[in-house]
């Protein structure tokens, strides 16, 4: 049976709300808002406007905030911008492709060094001796697995700068008070893709790495029309989230319930206290990760995986490697705000029945 909606995938389309409002951002953000033109201060209010909306959702100042076209390329901008010669960049196996790219490149040798995380993907802070001119990378939530880091207190110890990665828990979970740049993905409360959120804390070290005339203002093109659409679909999402907050948990745990009572020889990433409820991975033994998502992908719904089917570079999820799970059979599904319960048990129905296929063959 085909699903109402079998869209499982981490991205989502644009939000409603926002996309009925595309046409007209383009219409009427196009000036340059650093002119004197009519046009041109309507555009400046427009996106005054829409900064204060993005400040209020997401906890900082609207004069902190900048926007990128690319939100990759914030981790380069904010992580080069605060590290120094005599730095040394303390990460974990679970953060991002582009964090771990930048600790491999980091200066020299021995400048960078890999905390360990447990099976729940939480640090042990006590094991870290930092200096102040140190950098933390700090990632709110793993968009992967839906683990969610517990709070970096002032009290933790670390006395150099903290670069937040808010790229997964979108505007869900509050920053460390201490932080120096954050960085988000306007994708994570179905805001258009192209679109990142760099928010640079004044007090801090931060210096823009890239040639500069201005060494503290943020260099890269960003799209105004899509910086306006992106803060009507922060408004609108959180405002759904609240109202879908018990239903998606609920859903969670019906999902894992099934997976445990149903299935045979799943491994499924344990939640720790707090969890992006929309977000769940699980490894299936004896099962080959393509087969299982052409297969899903057949009857309907599309998921993605952390092993190498869908992995770029051919290698199984680094975040399920140093967490300590199985790291072939693995699919990643997000439960997005309009979900239904129908969808989710016909889906669950079609899991049970294409995994015990391919263990057959």
């Amino acid at each position: 049976m085909v699903p109402i909606t079998g869209e499982f995938q981490a991205e989502s389309p644009l939000h409603p709300a926002a996309a009925a409002l595309l046409s007209e951002s383009f219409a009427r953000g196009w000036a340059d808002p650093h002119k004197l033109h009519r046009a041109s201060r309507q555009v400046g209010i427009l996106l005054a406007e829409a900064k204060e909306i993005y400040a209020r959702h997401l906890g900082i100042r609207s004069d902190w905030i900048h926007f990128l076209g690319e939100p990759g390329l914030g981790f380069h901008l904010a992580i080069s911008g605060l590290l120094r010669p005599n730095s040394t960049l303390f990460y974990t196996a679970t953060d991002r492709e582009e964090v771990l790219a930048l600790a491999e490149s980091h200066l020299a040798p021995g400048n960078s060094r890999q905390i360990p995380v447990d099976h729940f993907g939480q640090v042990d802070m006590s094991q870290l001796d930092a200096k102040t001119e140190d950098l933390l990378v700090w990632q709110l939530a793993n968009g992967e697995t839906g683990t969610v880091r517990e709070p970096l207190s002032s009290h933790s110890g670390f006395s150099g700068s903290i670069f937040v990665d808010a790229t997964a828990s979108g505007a869900l979970h509050a920053l460390p008070s201490t932080f120096a740049c954050a960085l988000w993905d306007a994708q994570a409360w179905s805001g258009p893709a192209g679109l990142g959120i760099v928010a640079i804390n004044p007090e801090s070290a931060w210096r823009n790495p890239l040639p500069s005339l201005s060494p503290t203002q943020l260099l890269g093109s960003f799209s105004i029309p899509l910086a306006l659409t992106g803060a009507v679909a922060l408004e609108h999402w959180m405002g759904d989230r609240l109202m879908q907050r018990a239903k998606l948990s609920e859903m969670n745990s019906h999902i894992r319930n099934f997976l445990k009572v149903e299935i045979a020889d799943v491994d499924i990433v344990q939640p720790s206290p707090t969890i992006l409820l929309d977000r769940l991975s699980f490894s299936f033994l004896y099962v080959d990760a393509e087969q299982l998502v052409n297969e899903l992908s057949a009857n309907g719904y599309s998921v993605d995986s952390g092993s190498a089917c869908v992995s770029s570079n051919l290698e199984f999820s680094h975040v399920l490697a140093a967490m300590g799970y199985l790291t072939h059979g693995n699919i990643r599904i997000r439960l997005h705000n309009d979900i239904t319960w129908p969808t989710v048990h016909q889906f669950l129905s079609t899991l049970k029945i294409v995994v015990e296929k391919l263990r057959a063959i």
